[in-house]
C-alpha cells in the first residue's frame, strides 16, 4: 500500500508542479523521483537505481540527438521546402486548411512508426507557416502528436508488437482486424484538426500569401521585419540550402526509413550513420559541418538532457517497485461484479495506464494479469491484446515518452501547456477509437456473465 500511494503521489506530483509552472520538466524528473524514494526508505540503493534507469533510455537519447542533427541537416539543405511549397498552394493562409494539412502530413509520416521522425519532419514543414501567420503552435504539436498515437498501433510501432509478445498471439492477429477501426480514429482526428482550425481562422481570418514561399522566404521575411521568432533552422539558412541536392536527400532520407523500418541497424547507429554521410554530402566543408550542427545544438542538448532525466524517473518507478504496486493497487479496485466486463475495463483503463507508467510495464506487467482475469469470462488474449492498444493517443502525453519532449523542444512551447491543451483531444480520439473497436467486434463490452470453470 505504501509503495502503491508512493507511486500516485510521486506521478501527481510530477504533474501538478510542470502543469502549474513550479518546476521546469528537467528539473522536475530528477528531483520528485528521489524525494519520494528517500521518503520511501529507498536513499541508499537508489543511485543504482537511477543509473539502470539512464543505462535503459541512454540508446534513445542517442537517437533523438542524432536524430536531430540529421534531419536538422535536411531541413538547413531544404529538403522539405518542396512539400510546404505545395501545402502553400493548398493552404492559401487559411488556417482552418492548414491545421487540416499538419494532420494529414503527421498521418502519412507516422506511418514508419517512429514519432521522433513525424515530430522532426512535421514541425520543419509547418512551424514557419504557424508564425507566420500568427497562429497557435498548440494546434500543430496537438494533431501531430494524436496523429502519432493512432499510427503508433502500426506492427512495427511498437505498442501492438509488446501486446502480442505479451499475451503470445500474431500481431497480425491483432493489427489487421483494427485497420477500419484506426480510420475511423483518423477521421476523428481530422475532426479535432477542422474544430481547431476553425476556430484559428474566426481568430485571425484568412490570410493571402504568395504561392512561392517556402521555408527560407519566411524566415528571410522575418529578419526583415524584425519578427524573427526562434525556429527550427536559423535565420542565415537561406544561404545553407542545397536545391541541387534535393534528390539525393531524398534518397537518403527514403533509404534511412527503409533500414528503420526493416530494423537492419539499431536505431542509433542508423541515425548517427545517416547524420555522417549527410553533412559530408551537403556540407563538405568543415566550417560549414561546425555551423550546421551549432545550429541544432540547443534543440539536441535540450531534449537529450531531458530523455537522461526521465532515466531517472523511471529508473526509481521501476527499481522500488512502485510501477508494480501501482499495477496490483489498480486491479484490486476491481470489483469481481465486474469482471465480464474486463475488455472494456481494459480499453479504458489503458489510457490513465500507460499515462502513468512506459509501455513496457503497462504490457509485460499488467496486461498478461488482465487477460488471466478476463479468460475465465471467455475473452480471447488476441481480444484483450486490441482493448489494450486503445490509449495509445493518450500514452504519448504522459512525461515517460521521450519523443514527446522531441515536439515540444521543437515547437517551442511549454510541456505543461502542450498537456492541457492536448489531453482532452487525446482522450476524445482514444475513446472514438474504442468505439469503433465495440461497433467492429474487434472486442466485446463483456464476456461470459458467468465465469467458466
Amino acid at each position: 500500500m505504501l509503495l502503491t500511494l508512493l507511486g500516485f503521489g510521486m506521478v501527481l506530483t510530477f504533474m501538478t508542479l510542470i502543469m502549474t509552472r513550479k518546476l521546469s520538466p528537467l528539473v522536475a524528473l530528477i528531483s520528485i523521483p528521489i524525494v519520494f524514494a528517500a521518503i520511501g526508505g529507498f536513499a541508499p540503493t537508489m543511485g543504482g537505481m537511477m543509473l539502470d534507469g539512464i543505462r535503459k533510455i541512454a540508446p534513445t537519447g542517442v537517437m533523438l540527438m542524432f536524430a536531430i542533427l540529421y534531419f536538422g541537416v535536411m531541413i538547413h539543405a531544404g529538403l522539405f521546402d518542396p512539400v510546404v511549397g505545395v501545402i502553400l498552394k493548398i493552404v492559401k493562409g487559411d488556417p482552418l486548411k492548414i491545421v487540416m494539412g499538419s494532420a494529414v502530413l503527421a498521418l502519412l509520416i507516422s506511418l514508419d512508426g517512429d514519432g521522433s521522425t513525424t515530430y522532426m519532419i512535421t514541425i520543419a514543414s509547418m512551424l514557419p507557416l504557424y508564425k507566420r501567420l500568427k497562429m497557435n503552435p498548440l494546434s500543430l504539436t496537438c494533431v501531430a502528436l494524436i496523429a502519432s498515437g493512432i499510427m503508433n498501433l502500426t506492427p512495427w510501432g511498437g505498442p501492438t508488437a509488446r501486446a502480442a509478445s505479451a499475451l503470445h498471439v500474431d500481431p497480425a492477429d491483432v493489427f489487421v482486424p483494427m485497420v477500419p477501426a484506426m480510420g475511423l480514429a483518423i477521421v476523428a482526428l481530422l475532426g479535432v484538426a477542422f474544430f481547431l482550425g476553425l476556430s484559428e481562422r474566426r481568430r485571425l481570418g484568412s490570410v493571402s500569401l504568395p504561392a512561392s514561399d517556402t521555408i527560407a522566404a519566411m524566415e528571410a521575411d522575418e529578419e526583415s521585419t524584425g519578427e524573427h521568432l526562434p525556429t527550427i533552422a536559423g535565420p542565415d539558412s537561406a544561404d545553407m540550402r542545397r536545391p541541387r541536392l534535393l534528390w539525393v536527400n531524398l534518397a537518403l532520407t527514403t533509404a534511412l526509413m527503409v533500414a528503420l523500418i526493416m530494423s537492419l541497424l539499431p536505431l542509433p547507429v542508423l541515425f548517427m550513420v545517416g547524420f555522417a554521410v549527410a553533412i559530408v554530402i551537403n556540407y563538405p566543408d568543415v566550417a560549414d559541418q561546425r555551423k550546421v550542427v551549432a545550429e541544432y545544438a540547443t534543440n539536441a542538448l535540450a531534449v537529450v538532457a531531458l530523455i537522461f532525466a526521465a532515466g531517472i524517473f523511471t529508473g526509481i518507478l521501476s527499481g522500488t517497485g512502485m510501477v508494480e504496486a501501482m499495477s496490483r493497487g489498480l486491479l484490486a479496485a476491481i470489483p469481481k461484479s465486474l469482471g465480464p466486463y474486463m475488455p472494456t475495463i481494459t480499453a479504458l483503463l489503458s489510457m490513465p495506464l500507460t499515462f502513468f507508467m512506459s509501455n513496457d510495464a503497462f504490457y509485460f506487467g499488467v496486461l498478461p494479469i488482465l487477460n488471466e482475469a478476463a479468460q475465465a469470462y471467455g475473452v480471447s488474449a488476441v481480444e484483450m491484446a486490441r482493448a489494450s492498444l486503445i490509449g495509445q493517443p493518450v500514452h504519448l502525453l504522459s512525461p515517460l515518452v521521450p519523443s514527446t519532449y522531441l515536439l515540444v523542444s521543437l515547437a517551442g512551447v511549454d510541456f505543461g501547456d502542450h498537456q492541457r491543451f492536448t489531453l482532452k483531444w487525446a482522450t476524445l480520439v482514444s475513446l472514438a477509437l474504442m468505439g469503433a473497436c465495440l461497433l467492429l467486434g474487434l472486442f466485446p463490452i463483456m464476456g461470459s456473465v458467468v465465469a467458466a470453470h
